[in-house]
């Protein structure tokens, strides 16, 4: 069938794959070093507990078989391990069957992952990269030309990423339409990053063209992915430079490179294809029927976008196989941020010696500028972020933050940039205190040093220390 593939787009194949098992990489190593903490035997939200009452047809994951957190790490390292054969090009050494089933490794390691991952991988970008990595264990390798019906499957997922996004924004927060959003975002998003403070400082007029530009972007040049070369080409570069825009101006994980991901696999690389055999008939038959299972699942998706109660990141079905996405359906005015606080006195007073736990990104002590940990993802930092916002985002995990705290444990520790404590001293009593953040002017950074100015707001949580300790003389 000459219809079935594209060879001119070998290429953009080629770098499709060596990207996103990148993206892949990143997921994985994110597992690895943050697991035991979060959600290991010992964690926050305990992987066996979740899976004793769950069922498998719910969340299916190999951890509903078997779990330890020897297994568990196992299974993120060797993720890591496939990723990094991926972008070295394994796949392309082995035959296509080898190559699918190679590709076909990451995404049920990581499924496993986000399927038992609660909270902690309650994120659209989740679902995005198990998405676009099982279209990718459809793309063939260099036995065959990449097939038409896929390329197709990868726009039809990065249309819905950006078109989604601009629904939810014209339908949700009023300063989307006013264009005034950024005269906030950028000092109430999740993360800020290193250079989120001048962003925030840009002339507001500057604020007001960005949003329109994002509007264009997203709802305009979505549809030209559709259209024919080199407009299709031209619409996925200007989101490639959008999406290095959201970069530099904030941490939001792996989202906007995955996207970057997807827009690649649209952009025609001016290249001779080479000469390749015919198509397996069996491959053609397995792409066809995986093609046929995406678009009747897509209808779920399609409904929502149409829907004027449209929801934001959801999956509708445990694979996750075809899922709804969107961010910043309204934006905050304020920044609130948790400080979390510990001491030494046996009797907490508030004239005590209270020493605050430093974050690695979110924000704490006014004169921490913000740094870059984006495509990686700070899963503790990001909650932190949420339980700000309401105190019912850290209820299934805030207590047992705390209790790790208490008790020095050394993986929660390893989450944070700094604690005031000696490993061998575990604090008596820890609170929590909400504050106001707000950026700093640009006379106020020069006068102080401090990116920040922070103000007391009231008691998050009230000093706690561990039950059945007795209080030591």
């Amino acid at each position: 069938m000459d219809w079935f593939t594209a060879p001119d787009y070998w290429l953009s194949r080629l770098v499709f794959q060596r990207a996103l098992a990148g993206v892949y990489l990143v997921a994985f190593l994110t597992a690895a070093l943050q697991f035991r903490a979060l959600m290991g035997e010992r964690g926050m939200l305990p992987v066996p507990r979740f899976v004793e009452r769950v069922p498998f047809r719910r969340a299916p994951s190999l951890f509903q078989l078997h779990y330890s957190d020897r297994f568990f790490a196992g299974c993120a390292w060797t993720g890591c391990a496939v990723a990094v054969a991926l972008a070295a090009g394994l796949d392309s050494q082995l035959p296509l069957w080898g190559g699918m089933l190679l590709w076909l490794v990451p995404w049920v390691l990581y499924l496993s992952i986000v399927n038992v991952g609660q909270t902690w991988y309650g994120f659209g970008w989740e679902s995005l990269l198990l998405e676009v990595g099982f279209l990718a264990v459809f793309l063939g390798n260099d036995e065959v030309a990449p097939p038409v019906v896929v390329l197709f499957l990868l726009r039809w997922i990065l249309f819905r990423v950006e078109f989604g996004a601009g629904l939810i924004k014209m339908r949700g927060d009023a300063c989307w339409r006013k264009l005034t959003c950024l005269d906030f975002h950028h000092e109430t998003q999740p993360m800020p990053g290193p250079l989120s403070w001048f962003f925030h400082h840009l002339p507001r007029p500057l604020h007001r063209a960005e949003v329109a530009a994002n509007h264009v972007t997203q709802l305009v040049v979505p549809v030209l992915l559709f259209t024919p070369e080199p407009i299709a080409t031209a619409a996925a570069s200007l989101m490639i430079v959008t999406q290095l825009w959201l970069v530099l101006s904030g941490n939001f994980s792996w989202l906007n490179w995955i996207t970057i991901v997807l827009a690649l696999s649209v952009v025609r690389f001016p290249s001779d294809p080479p000469t390749l055999p015919g198509t397996p008939l069996w491959y053609e038959a397995v792409v066809l029927a995986a093609a046929a299972l995406i678009v009747f699942l897509s209808y779920h998706p399609v409904r929502n976008m149409l829907s004027r109660r449209q929801i934001m990141n959801r999956s509708f079905d445990p694979l996750h196989l075809v899922n709804t996405y969107g961010a910043f359906g309204s934006v905050s005015r304020i920044r609130y941020e948790v400080v979390v606080e510990g001491t030494a006195d046996e009797v907490p007073r508030e004239d005590s010696d209270w020493r605050e736990y430093e974050f690695k990104g979110k924000p704490g002590d006014p004169r921490h500028w913000p740094r870059q940990f984006a495509p990686y993802h700070l899963r503790l930092d990001w909650m932190m972020w949420f339980a700000a916002l309401s105190p019912a985002y850290a209820g299934s995990w805030f207590g047992a933050l705390v209790e790790r705290l208490l008790e020095n444990d050394r993986d929660t520790l390893k989450l944070l940039r700094r604690s005031p404590f000696p490993p061998d001293e575990p604090p008596r009593h820890v609170r929590a205190r909400l504050f106001r953040y707000r950026y700093t002017s640009w006379r106020e950074l020069r006068e102080t040093g401090a990116c920040w100015e922070r103000t007391y707001v009231r008691e998050y949580l009230p000093p706690t220390r561990l039950a059945g300790v007795a209080q030591r003389s």
